[in-house]
């Protein structure tokens, strides 16, 4: 039977949804237990607080796709495309997250704690209020990122690209930097949450 392109409050238990096109696909508050969603693609479609449990999106293409306050546990994304996606609000745990192509859209206030996400490249993510706490970002590049309000506490840095990013009320103190690429706003943010008095009219 072919998937529904409109659904809520269902649950969807170890599907073969492989390689299937959803499109512009609504799902409001489904559960989706098991299902193979490698190499589909969506287009506009939204999940709207939906449950993955043990999901296999690798290789999948998502485009100006909404996955709202979704609970993501134990997911596949090897090889997944993002463009243009919103993930507001989303909570990723014990999954896999490299490696995947993000080309912008607003991930705020999604949660991506403890995961690896080295070497990925998220240029200009919208990453405001994120947490990405105890994350590995080793060699990522996160240039013009609106970081803004980010929680980065023990987030491996090193080697990642800042230069550009919105830092407002984040606290790069607590994230773990070691050769990290910042401008210079970024260096004096630094400088000053280590008490430095920052003179840059000279």
């Amino acid at each position: 039977m072919a998937e529904p392109r409109t659904a809520e409050g269902r649950h969807f238990r170890d599907e073969d949804w492989y390689g299937e096109e959803l499109g512009a696909a609504r799902f409001t508050e489904c559960t989706f237990t098991g299902v193979d969603l490698s190499e589909a693609s969506t287009s506009g479609a939204v999940f709207d607080r939906c449950t993955f449990h043990s999901c296999r999106f690798n290789s999948s293409t998502h485009r100006a796709t909404a996955f709202v306050a979704c609970d993501v546990r134990r997911g596949n994304f090897f090889d997944a495309t993002f463009e243009g996606c919103k993930l507001a609000g989303t909570v990723f745990v014990e999954c896999r997250m490299r490696p995947i192509r993000v080309s912008g859209g607003q991930w705020q206030g999604v949660t991506i704690r403890g995961t690896d996400l080295t070497r990925l490249d998220l240029t200009g993510l919208d990453l405001r209020e994120a947490d990405l706490s105890s994350s590995d970002l080793s060699g990522s590049t996160l240039r013009d990122c609106r970081l803004d309000g980010a929680n980065l506490r023990d987030t491996q840095l090193g080697g990642a690209d800042l230069r550009g990013a919105s830092l407002d009320r984040v606290d790069l103190a607590a994230a773990r930097l070691r050769r990290t690429r910042l401008d210079l706003a970024g260096a004096v943010l630094l400088a000053e949450l280590h008490g430095a008095d920052v003179d840059v009219s000279r």
